[in-house]
């Protein structure tokens, strides 16, 4: 048989009777439901080399020890949170004496006349009185501003609605403290020239408030108005501030985590993640042409 014979024509091998018998190949395995993308080999691995992925830690090799955990939150019990809420804001109100004697300190008397009929104003229209208001409303909402910085400072365990609810009571009562003692400075003096003077002697009268004061809802429920509102006012606006300025979602001080092991990876903590793709080599530069007159360089 020439060899130009194609498979087709040839004849079929006879078996050799010899040989024994032929094995059969193995049956292929059933294939897997479970197989897929989550249970299969990954598609594509990467090449090997000092380029074949990220080491196990993005950052370098972890600080050595037990990692701290995250600090627990104070418990809070309610008896225990009302209390210092009453007590911050008995303690920024007891503040209202300091600050009512140094608004009858600041705040100027007002000339009066004896008559028959009681004190008249010496002038037509005194400007002591605005300038006694003028003087508690400014006292009052720097007080109000102060109050709220020291509350959130001493309640810095115990920042949010109770440090608010305590910095807006205590204002409201110092305003009232402050009002009552300042007003009193002084006040026995003119009572008694108001009722042993002659007519027609002059003396002074002390600072009092016409823009604040209170009154009675349905003759019963005594209110605050007018400028003995400025200190709850600045209390609460400020305190509100530092809340929303504050960097920390709780409010309380929160300890900042270690991160000096990152920036100095111990040594053979493997390679470093770069800021480029992992599998691209870095690039090349250009190299520089040969300087006139170079060894090899061509002639003309």
């Amino acid at each position: 048989m020439s060899p130009d014979t194609s498979d087709a024509d040839r004849p079929a091998p006879r078996p050799d009777p010899t040989a024994g018998p032929v094995p059969e190949p193995p049956a292929a395995p059933p294939p897997d439901p479970f197989a897929g993308p989550l249970h299969g080999p990954p598609a594509h691995q990467p090449p090997p080399g000092p380029f074949a992925g990220p080491p196990p830690h993005p950052f370098g090799a972890p600080p050595a020890g037990p990692v701290p955990a995250d600090p627990a939150p104070p418990e809070r019990r309610p008896g225990r949170v009302a209390g210092v809420a009453l007590g911050a804001a008995a303690l920024v109100t007891a503040l209202g004496v300091p600050l009512g004697l140094l608004w009858a300190a600041v705040a100027p008397d007002t000339p009066v006349v004896k008559t028959a009929e009681g004190a008249v104003y010496a002038q037509p229209q005194p400007e002591q009185p605005i300038a006694a208001d003028g003087w508690f409303s400014l006292l009052g909402l720097g007080f109000g501003v102060l109050a709220a910085l020291g509350l959130w400072v001493l309640l810095r365990r115990r920042r949010g609605p109770v440090g608010l609810l305590a910095g807006a009571a205590g204002g409201l009562g110092a305003a009232l403290v402050a009002w009552q003692v300042g007003r009193r400075v002084g006040l026995s003096a003119y009572e008694r020239l108001l009722a042993t003077a002659p007519d027609g002697e002059a003396f002074t009268k002390p600072a009092d408030l016409r823009a604040g004061g209170l009154h009675r809802l349905f003759d019963v429920l005594p209110l605050p108005y007018g400028n003995l509102l400025l200190p709850a006012f600045g209390a609460a606006v400020t305190y509100t501030l530092l809340a929303g300025w504050s960097r920390w979602p709780s409010l309380r001080p929160e300890p900042e985590p270690d991160l000096s092991w990152v920036h100095a990876a111990p040594a053979g903590a493997g390679p470093q993640v770069s800021s480029g793709p992992v599998d691209s080599p870095a690039p090349t530069a250009a190299p520089e042409p040969p300087a006139p007159g170079a060894a090899g360089s061509p002639r003309g």
